[in-house]
């Protein structure tokens, strides 16, 4: 809205009616100099506060840009003069590199990366140890070989990776825009583009940098943009062009002026700054800022100024992915790796302790000892030979040992692991159980790094709306002037007969059909002229007028006839639009000006009138507009609508409280005044701004309120009872009151009958305190009368209560981040579900690490709006829902998928069977490689402990390489220990990751022992069977390898579970590639086991 326009300019509005008594609504301009509709909008804008506890009904939505700029703080960008505007500040090109390397600095930094990963560290000192004269025991090449393979296989992924990122960079740095230069707009590529230079963007093109709309092709300056590359909105959005630049056309006259804008920032949400233009200075806010990566639609052009270009722009700064999680199966693998290490110095312990024992007890032969022979005497003076003295000799020997025994360690693990991780994520996504064919999504596995956690979880953290229900909401009721407009009668207007606007000799309908109730749309029919007419005209004006939506057209068959589609960002204010629409106030233009939604719940929007009245109309949650509605007026009418809001809730229904107040002329210009002062002011603007709303949002006339259903989604009280049958405790966190989340508990079956409520809803720290001990006094005595509790607070006993918490989030600003988390800590294990009810989105964050501080047990969190982000990323895993509030959480998640329902097939099934499959392999992979090298150590205690190997070389490099690698691998992909059908019908089996069956500190130990007694038989067998023989080192060798192989693949044949094609060629043809590659070895003459 252009702050600067008289009383009789406002959004003027008229109802009529057809002779055919068909509903119709035209909405035409009053104005004086016959100029668009308009309108007037405000919110609160207040400081958002960090702390978890502190949130109240608020987000941290707000960065930067919510804070006041001044001239240190500010970025200067002169309109059309780009050589001024970077002469000072040498801003950003808009060049844009999303690429990690170059060609210079691929190589160092790389490896660098790569080398993060302890067990790097240790091979590379285990290679170049091997380079030494005194040290070498392999080959020099055979011991750099497997650390070189796995860098250079990462090396190659990650060349191929960025590779990919170049080619996108140079397409988009070299797509073209057209610039204003010389007057007239010319063709430029993006990267050359400069801040400052003014821009025209085509209908349907993308935004080359963030740019203030200076003109549009509509004359009310309104261009619609649709955010999806940047936060995955798909719905349209409205930005406008200030009226001081609208008039003006580039290629005529001389465009110019400055910007003081705020700095750059990665807040899409908030824009702040001021314009001068024609020495008049003017506000500009988020509405006003088109931002890079968004596409211009249902608008012919817009004209822009770059403010923000390149690396400063806000999706560029917003170019950086979730944080980074790791698995917990991976996190305990590093320990039981310190077990191997310590395990490893102890053999190279005994090694060189038998050794110094050795040297000690034959000192006196060492110089003719054959084999050893410390003397030299190839020349005339003898000296010792490659001798360096007892002490270093044992010392040498260590390191010596060390390198023989490397591979108990396995490096091949990490690799394995990750092939793996995508095996399981390519059978995740293609399982057809997951697909949710409404909205032709599959699933998506955004992190590979966690596949297992999913067999592990213990607490699931979910929102409510658009995520247990489907968020396509339908208008059901309304209280208007205290009389429940129900729908009990309610009928579906066909589109022939139903509601519809004509202008310019065509016929405007809404899209979507609602059901009306006889009643009311008789009593808008009748028109203004009751009293109850009067207040049923205000209700829905509020409607149709107090939104964000955008009207599309949308074209038909039949020339005559086209379809209003309402999009926008809130499925609630589609749906209220709609209502109104089907009741005769159809919203067919969105003009300029701008309505800001605040985290306070309400919305406001000031219209003029037709007899020059001012009205201010506010909708909002219940809880933020009885505050502000006049009690002393109509009090049984508040008190009616009360009780109407209470039966909407208690069966589930979403609310809003619609309120108005007549503005007297002296009052809208004092208020407009000060809002004009305010929205131009430099400093304190956010503080002058919340002022001048609490003026006008007071004193409010209640009008009604709205009832929404937001249907269950298909099979979520399924879902929720396989889960709970789990063992899995599940939170449902939503910002819906408390009677409507009730009534949705019961309805999903997250609260049965048999659940003894607990409600905690305190409006102060100590009675908070109170509530909290009660509580957890109730709840103890509900538990110890049927059954006892274990340490964390589940019932043991199987005629337990069960208990369901209640919990409000103005009692959780008084706790969280306090000390009486601990207290509901406590409450919350004696409890078998957890429901808080108008939670803002830190808080819901803060309540998944309340749970994570004090327990061990695996979170995770599932949501589909932008409110569920903190939340998702908080917890150990986070599944985001491709829903209709955008893609904000899909964005954020680690999985995404398209219902609620197939959290059970997720977690149950692929859960179990990754867990399943990952801890056997690690376990394996230790296994494998334990048994080699206890054979290397077995071998070592029959030669005086000097560290030569009868096993090849090149046979211990290829032995994790090729021998025993692909098997592994397979069998982590494929295996399966029970089928689908039987993981879904017995959801109980899911609590073998809860108890860490698969993988635990037992079964480690229990698999080294199995080790050591493997490693004595297939060492000590061919050993005995060949004493006394002639047989070589070499030879002896080969068996031994083959010996191996032979075991640990046998030993992993034995744990196959479910066999098929892929696994029997996997284990056989490794054990014949084995024998292939021995072959090979021995006959090759430059090899050592040749000779």
């Amino acid at each position: 809205m252009d702050s600067k326009t008289p009383v009789e300019n406002l959004y003027s509005i008229e109802p009529a009616l057809s002779s055919s008594s068909r509903s119709n609504f035209s909405a035409r301009s009053k104005s004086l100099g016959g100029s668009s509709i308009r309108e007037v909008n405000f919110s609160d804008v207040g400081p958002k506060p960090v702390r978890y506890g502190s949130q109240g009904a608020e987000s941290d939505t707000y960065s930067v840009s919510q804070k006041e700029i001044n001239d240190e703080d500010a970025r200067l960008v002169h309109i059309n003069d780009p050589v001024n505007t970077n002469d000072r500040f040498d801003f950003a090109g808009n060049s844009i590199r999303t690429a990690k390397y170059s060609i210079l600095t691929f190589l160092p930094r790389n490896l660098f990366e790569q080398f993060h990963r302890v067990a790097y560290i240790y091979f590379l000192v285990i290679a170049v140890l091997n380079q030494l004269p005194q040290l070498a025991v392999f080959g020099r090449t055979a011991s750099i070989l497997p650390l070189a393979f796995v860098l250079l296989v990462t090396a190659v992924k990650d060349a191929y990776e960025d590779y990919r990122r170049h080619r996108a960079d140079r397409i988009e740095n070299n797509r073209l825009a057209l610039v204003l230069v010389n007057n007239e707009f010319q063709q430029k590529k993006w990267k050359n583009i400069q801040v400052g230079e003014v821009i025209k963007i085509q209908a349907n093109e993308t935004i080359p940098c963030d740019m203030v709309l200076l003109s549009t092709s509509e004359p009310t300056g309104v261009a619609y943009v649709q955010t999806i590359n940047l936060d995955g909105e798909s719905n349209l959005k409205t930005r406008y062009a200030k009226q001081e630049t609208l008039q003006k056309i580039p290629e005529k006259e001389n465009v110019s002026g400055l910007i003081k804008c705020e700095k750059p920032n990665r807040n899409i949400y908030g824009f702040q700054a001021n314009m001068e233009v024609d020495g008049k200075r003017v506000s500009l806010g988020p509405s006003n800022i088109i931002l890079r990566g968004c596409e211009v639609k249902n608008t012919t052009w817009a004209v822009g100024v770059a403010v923000y270009a390149g690396s400063e722009t806000k999706a560029m700064l917003n170019n950086s992915g979730a944080p980074s999680k790791r698995s917990r199966l991976e996190t305990h693998m590093n320990l039981e790796i310190i077990f191997l290490s310590l395990f490893l110095v102890a053999l190279c312990t005994v090694v060189s302790v038998c050794a110094a024992v050795w040297l000690r007890r034959h000192r006196d032969e060492l110089d003719y000892l054959p084999f050893y022979r410390r003397k030299d005497f190839s020349e005339d003076e003898e000296k010792n030979y490659n001798y360096h003295g007892w002490g270093l000799e044992i010392f040498f020997t260590f390191l010596m040992s060390v390198i023989v025994f490397q591979i108990m360690i396995p490096i091949s693990l990490y690799i394995s692991m990750e092939l793996v991780r995508v095996g399981q994520a390519y059978f995740m996504i293609r399982d057809a159980e997951m697909y949710d064919e409404s909205s032709n999504t599959r699933f998506q596995c955004r992190a590979l790094n966690i596949n297992e956690d999913l067999g592990q979880i213990k607490y699931v953290f979910s929102d409510k709306t658009g995520t247990l229900t489907e968020n396509k909401m339908e208008f059901q009721c309304a209280s208007i002037w205290g009389v429940d407009y129900n729908g009990g009668k309610a009928t579906s207007q066909d589109q022939k007969d139903g509601y519809f606007v004509q202008a310019d000799g065509q016929v405007l309908r809404p899209k979507m059909v609602v059901k009306t109730d006889p009643e009311l749309l008789q009593f808008v029919r009748n028109g203004k002229e009751t009293k109850e007419g009067s207040y049923i005209h205000d209700f829905f004006l509020a409607l149709a007028a107090c939104n964000t939506i955008v009207p599309i057209i949308v074209d038909t068959p039949d020339p005559t006839l086209k379809l209003i589609d309402y999009q926008g960002e809130s499925p609630d204010e589609q749906a209220l639009v709609y209502a109104a629409a089907a009741y005769g106030f159809m919203l067919i233009e969105r003009t300029s000006g701008h309505i800001f939604d605040s985290d306070r719940k309400r919305m406001s929007v000031i219209l003029g009138f037709p007899n020059q009245s001012v009205k201010v109309f506010v909708k909002g949650a219940d809880t933020t507009m009885f505050s502000v509605i006049d009690r002393s007026l109509n009090t049984s009418i508040i008190r009616a609508t009360e009780g109407h809001l209470h039966s909407y809730s208690s069966i589930g229904l979403r609310t809003l409280v619609i309120g108005m107040r007549e503005l007297s002329t002296s009052e809208f210009e004092e208020w407009h005044s000060a809002f004009e002062v305010a929205s131009t002011a430099l400093m304190g603007r956010a503080r002058l701004l919340r002022k001048i709303a609490s003026n006008i949002e007071s004193n409010l006339c209640i009008l009604g309120a709205s009832g929404i259903e937001d249907k269950l989604q298909q099979g979520v009280p399924e879902a929720i009872e396989s889960l709970r049958t789990a063992g899995i405790k599940v939170w449902v966190l939503t910002g819906d009151k408390q009677e409507t989340a009730i009534s949705i508990g019961y309805s999903s079956k997250l609260l049965t009958s048999k659940m003894t409520q607990v409600i905690v809803n305190s409006n102060s720290k100590e009675s908070c305190r109170k509530s909290l001990e009660d509580a957890i006094i109730m709840s103890k005595k509900l538990t110890t009368m049927s059954g006892t509790t274990n340490e964390t607070g589940r019932t043991l006993g199987s005629g337990s209560t069960p208990v369901a918490l209640i919990i409000d989030g103005t009692s959780l600003v008084y706790i969280l981040d306090s000390e009486l988390e601990e207290r509901l800590f406590e409450l919350a294990c004696n409890c078998s579900v957890v429901l808080c009810c108008r939670v803002a989105p830190l808080q819901k964050a803060g309540i998944v690490s309340l749970v994570k501080k004090r327990t061990s047990d695996m979170t995770l969190a599932i949501g589909d709006g932008a409110n569920d982000v903190s939340m998702i990323q908080m917890a150990d895993v986070g599944v985001g829902i491709s829903g209709q509030e955008g893609r904000q959480a899909v964005m954020a998640s680690d999985f995404a998928m398209g219902q609620f329902r197939f959290l059970v097939p997720l977690l149950f099934v692929h859960g179990h069977w990754n867990y399943q499959r990952m801890g056997y392999m690690i376990l394996y992979n230790f296994y494998r490689n334990a048994v080699f090298v206890l054979v290397l150590f077995w071998y070592v205690l029959f030669t005086g402990f000097t560290l030569t190997t009868a096993i090849n070389e090149w046979s211990s490099v290829l032995y994790s390489v090729i021998y025993t690698s692909v098997p592994t691998i397979v069998v982590g992909i494929l295996d399966k220990d029970l089928s689908r059908l039987t993981l879904l019908k017995h959801p109980q089996l899911y609590g073998a990751g809860h108890r860490d069956e698969c993988y635990n500190k037992t079964l480690f130990w229990i698999t080294m022992l199995d080790t050591l007694y493997q490693s004595v038989v297939v060492f000590f067998i061919p050993l005995l069977a060949y004493w006394g023989s002639t047989i070589d080192a070499s030879s002896i060798g080969d068996l031994w390898t083959l010996a191996v192989v032979i075991l640990v693949n046998l030993h992993l044949a034995m744990d196959v579970i479910q066999w098929n094609w892929i696994t029997h060629a996997a284990i056989w043809g490794s054990i014949i590639a084995t024998f292939i590659c021995v072959i090979i070895i021995d006959a090759i003459p430059s090899l050592v086991g040749y000779w």
